[in-house]
């Protein structure tokens, strides 16, 4: 039976089906536009499609889900018996997305609160868990949103990128590059901040960078019990090391959880993005 309080997500929370499935969580997908053609942000997918079009240069669009998407989703929520639904979802900063599922919300037979993660991938994952976690414990709508928001804020999340160049033609750069300036071969170690990417520091090695990136999850961690993420696209290799480093390290971790991201996440990326998130561990 579904809980008295729905939690729907979007595809860049990158949970899988285990996940989603055990947690009763509705995902809307993003689309994605390779060239000529169209597919919802899901994975596993084809990592050799979305390589084959970046490499040729081809468009590469992502599109938010329209608001009939989340109405549906809505709609059927509470056809399966919820009174209310929490919808979290990516950085608002990053996409429209949050903006579509409140335009459906205000059409929506039971009540919807949005919640803005300012965050993506299992920033946002962890976020989407937790208010789901909460759901089905009996939790009310606004307690469930609560909990969303306030892993939200707690989680950190650094990641690297092989070139900037995905991230400047997507437009999700803006300030990275006046920081920068014309140094655009530097490979940088960005960071989720305020619902935003930023610079934290550059490196000029993918060792170093994934020798920093195990440091900067470990002071983060600090002598907490935490639960941790390791993402990548296309450098599983980079993404096993940095897990087990990181599992010898973290003498307080709960779970760790390895995925590849998936087309929406890896258009703006690139090839051979590694990234790290650390949030406080909930007690279950």
């Amino acid at each position: 039976m579904s809980p008295p309080v729905a939690v729907v997500t979007d595809s860049t929370a990158y949970l899988g089906a285990e996940a989603t499935g055990r947690w009763n969580i509705t995902v809307v997908p993003i689309r994605v536009i390779l060239g000529d053609r169209e597919i919802d942000d899901v994975t596993p997918f084809d990592a050799g499609l979305l390589a084959h079009a970046l490499k040729g240069r081809s468009p590469i669009l992502t599109s938010r889900p329209a608001p009939e998407r989340f109405a549906d989703a809505y709609r059927r929520a509470a056809e399966n018996g919820a009174a209310a639904i929490v919808s979290v979802h990516l950085s608002g900063a990053l996409s429209g997305t949050a903006d579509s599922a409140r335009l459906a919300a205000g059409e929506a037979p039971v009540p919807v609160e949005v919640v803005d993660s300012g965050s993506i991938a299992m920033g946002l994952g962890f976020a989407v868990l937790d208010a789901a976690r909460a759901a089905a414990a009996g939790a009310p709508a606004a307690e469930v949103a609560g909990v969303a928001r306030r892993r939200a804020a707690a989680v950190s999340t650094f990641f690297y990128v092989e070139t900037l160049d995905y991230l400047r033609h997507g437009g999700r750069i803006g300030r990275v590059t006046n920081l920068l300036g014309s140094a655009l071969s530097i490979k940088p170690l960005l960071r989720m901040a305020d619902g935003e990417i930023g610079v934290l520091e550059k490196v000029r090695t993918g060792s170093r960078a994934l020798a920093r990136l195990e440091d900067l999850a470990v002071d983060v961690a600090g002598d907490r019990p935490v639960d941790v993420a390791v993402q990548h696209l296309m450098a599983a290799e980079r993404a096993e090391a940095l897990t087990k480093g990181l599992t010898a390290r973290l003498p307080r971790l709960v779970r760790m959880w390895v995925a590849e991201v998936g087309p929406v996440l890896g258009a703006h990326v690139g090839p051979g993005m590694l990234g790290v998130t650390v949030a406080p561990a909930t007690v279950n």
